[in-house]
């Protein structure tokens, strides 16, 4: 199994940003596939999730109305559009996928920087 951000880096307030995930190794259409971030000093936390068909998806309250998580289950892919982002979106984004065994894998991460 393996997942690989990308898309990551530094933006303005108000700005947009949009990461990847590219998945392999396992029956990605299968999988629930979620976006997690970890800023400095705190826990890891969900930012999106979507079901392995994208008929669902779930939001952080925070991030409702400017995230869009969606999948592309043909190219093996999952999306996060980042719009409107805040000094406060700082962090390493995660890529999370869920089997349904419950097995779970993770990308690397890439670093999403908000600042003037």
């Amino acid at each position: 199994v393996q997942l690989v951000e990308s898309g990551g880096g530094l933006v303005q307030p108000g700005g947009s940003l949009r990461l990847s995930c590219a998945a392999s190794g396992f029956t990605f259409s299968s999988y629930v596939m979620s976006w997690y971030r970890q800023a400095p000093g705190k826990g890891r936390e969900l930012v999106a999730e979507i079901t392995s068909t994208g008929g669902t998806t779930n939001y952080k309250d925070s991030v409702k109305g400017r995230f869009t998580i969606s999948r592309d289950n043909a190219k093996n892919t999952v999306n996060l559009q980042m719009n409107s982002l805040k000094p406060e979106d700082t962090a390493v984004y995660y890529c999370r996928g869920r089997g349904p065994s419950g097995r779970t894998s993770w990308g690397q991460g890439t670093q999403v920087t908000v600042s003037s």
